[in-house]
């Protein structure tokens, strides 16, 4: 059963000079309980896809649907993790939290205890009490992610998560992800640079065209779970970051040195 279903989606900007086509004729589903992740190059559309799955963007034309139902506003019933954890400075890593259940209107006294098991599922059961600033880059995402899970819902929107994360945040924070999910089955849409992550956390991957982003292929990822980090350096996995980076190749998104041409000093 598919949880989304992107049907001929295109997306045009207007600005001062015009329409900038960002999506062209996109079509792909998420099945119910699948992590996908959308890989491409940087205009590809990735995020504005992310923005009209969510609601936030009306297509330029046609059609998305998330739990059967055609998304024609802003959805309530889905998770966003963004790059930029976007955290209120004066609350609390237990109240940054809970503030998606205030701002639904919601008596915050019954989601206390799920949000401290949340926040002790990514390691920060000692941290609940912290601010912002007396967090790492990596806490604060985590505090992010709990954000988005405090109310249940059945679709996870990330953003470029780990973007702006050194090489190890990025990694433990992979592997928290991965233990969530694998907890929880939620549908997550995740959006990535890398290669390699896309292929470590994903069921599926989208690999985008240049813009106006375009659907060049769907890759399935046959990898047992629970997956470890030392599973990088697979021949497998390998494989799979291979087929990716080929179309890269293929469309001058990577260019290899000519090792034919000398070097002139």
């Amino acid at each position: 059963m598919s949880a989304v279903q992107v049907s001929d989606l295109s997306h045009r900007f207007h600005t001062k000079s015009g329409e900038t086509p960002a999506l062209e004729n996109v079509s792909f589903d998420v099945r119910s309980g699948e992590f996908l992740s959308i890989v491409g190059p940087s205009g590809c559309g990735k995020s504005t896809l992310v923005s009209l799955i969510s609601g936030l963007l009306a297509p330029t034309s046609g059609t998305i649907t998330v739990g059967g139902e055609v998304v024609r506003r802003p959805q309530t019933q889905v998770g966003i993790v963004f790059q930029n954890p976007v955290l209120l400075a004066w609350r609390s890593a237990l109240d940054n939290v809970l503030l998606q259940i205030e701002m639904r209107d919601t008596p915050t006294a019954p989601y206390r205890a799920r949000a401290r098991e949340l926040l002790a599922a990514v390691g920060l059961e000692r941290f609940e009490g912290y601010l912002p600033h007396q967090l790492s880059g990596g806490m604060r995402q985590r505090v992010s992610i709990c954000r988005a899970l405090i109310h249940d819902p059945p679709l996870l929107l990330m953003d470029e998560p780990f973007g702006a994360l050194d090489a190890i945040t990025r990694d433990q924070l992979a592997l928290d992800l991965q233990q969530l999910w694998t907890r929880t089955r939620k549908t997550v849409v995740f959006i990535t640079h890398s290669i390699t992550e896309a292929v470590f956390l994903s069921d599926r991957i989208v690999v985008m065209t240049p813009g106006p982003g375009r659907v060049d292929r769907l890759i399935d990822v046959a990898l047992p779970r629970p997956r470890r980090l030392a599973m990088r350096e697979d021949p497998a996995l390998l494989d799979y970051a291979r087929q990716v980076r080929e179309r890269f190749l293929s469309y001058g998104i990577l260019r290899e040195v000519d090792e034919r041409q000398e070097l002139v000093s």
